[in-house]
């Protein structure tokens, strides 16, 4: 089970591809959201070197950046070896 904890927002990483999917007038629609009700969906990150890689909840991470929050809720997802 995924523990819910919060994370430096200036320690995430976007890749570049997901960056590509961004849409400014969604980022402007949950940033109003989060206003009124906070921060509902926690975001998915992973563990890279020397800082998290987003994995999932980019438009998420952009809101609460406009809002100028430090900090975002999230999970650490860990990758499976097989």
């Amino acid at each position: 089970m995924l523990q819910r904890q919060s994370f430096p927002i200036s320690e995430i990483y976007v890749p570049v591809k997901k960056m590509k999917t961004l849409d400014p007038a969604k980022v402007q629609e949950i940033a109003e959201s989060m206003l009124e009700e906070g921060q509902t969906t926690p975001i998915r990150v992973r563990a890279g070197k020397d800082r998290f890689v987003l994995i999932e909840g980019l438009h998420r991470l952009e809101a609460l950046k406009a809002l100028g929050e430090e900090d975002i809720e999230g999970y650490l997802v860990h990758a499976r070896l097989h």
